[in-house]
């Protein structure tokens, strides 16, 4: 009313039923109030993901006595709500067929693998494999591995068996990027990208996955990412050279290959 009008302030309270008391009260915290805003503060800093109510949880463990809500309004003063991430969306795709290539470098599929050395350490694996001849092409072990790291793990494994026309993966960062866009138009390969939430659109690498954990992450306790990578890539070479496979009527990958070289 004062804001629009050349009221008073008494008339104004009068108007609305209120004592001028009320209107100008400001509220006072006290020495408990600010220490416990304070420490709501520094957890929060601490614990950037944690919202008032685990904030509130590890008061009380604390020794606190303080209830959610008090909480929640000396966090909202605070501005200390966490911002909720938006769900990163994916990629329109068309559904495609899985089809059997027919031909060696025809279509490659890739995924990622995470294991865990023996100190906790989390390692990251790029599997690369040759839809038709199985064979595997990369095992690439580390503890992170971004679009440009997947490009030079490529361009490493054609120098000895040439670029294939399709890569099939999922929707992942790493093949969703510029990187990997940008290396695969300057090599004139196609990228398949699954539909998200649909492992199955790229079953042959799943299979291998499922066999590489099996088989080599379940059976070795890696110390060190060196011996990490020096165990996988004797299973790649076991795999390659000595494993029959029976969608290749139980010859080695190895073997697949030459004879479609032959």
């Amino acid at each position: 009313m004062r804001a629009e009008t050349a009221i008073s302030e008494r008339r104004a309270c009068a108007l609305a039923g209120i004592y001028r008391s009320t209107l100008r009260y400001e509220p006072r915290q006290t020495a408990e109030t600010v220490a416990l805003k304070d420490r709501i503060v520094e957890l929060a800093q601490e614990r950037r993901r944690f919202g008032y109510r685990r904030i509130h949880a590890l008061l009380r463990r604390e020794g606190h006595e303080v209830n959610h809500k008090r909480v929640y309004r000396l966090y909202s003063a605070a501005n200390l709500a966490v911002k909720r991430r938006k769900r990163r969306k994916g990629v329109m795709v068309p559904r495609e067929p899985l089809v059997l290539p027919t031909q060696r470098n025809e279509v490659w599929s890739m995924d990622f693998v995470m294991d865990t050395l023996a100190n906790g350490r989390r390692i990251k694996i790029l599997t690369v494999v040759d839809d038709c001849t199985k064979e595997a092409v990369d095992l690439a072990v580390d503890f992170g591995i971004s679009g440009e790291y997947v490009t030079r793990i490529l361009d490493q494994a054609a120098r000895f068996r040439g670029y294939p026309k399709a890569i099939r993966t999922d929707q992942g960062p790493e093949f969703t990027g510029r990187a990997l866009d940008q290396w695969a138009y300057e090599h004139g390969i196609q990228l398949k990208l699954i539909q998200p939430g649909k492992p199955t659109q790229n079953a042959f690498i799943e299979s291998f996955n499922g066999r590489f954990r099996d088989e080599c992450l379940n059976e070795h306790w890696f110390h060190t990412l060196s011996h990490a990578r020096v165990v996988i890539q004797q299973w790649r070479t076991d795999y390659n050279e000595q494993r029959p496979h029976s969608m290749l009527g139980y010859r080695t990958p190895a073997e697949a290959a030459e004879g479609l070289r032959s």
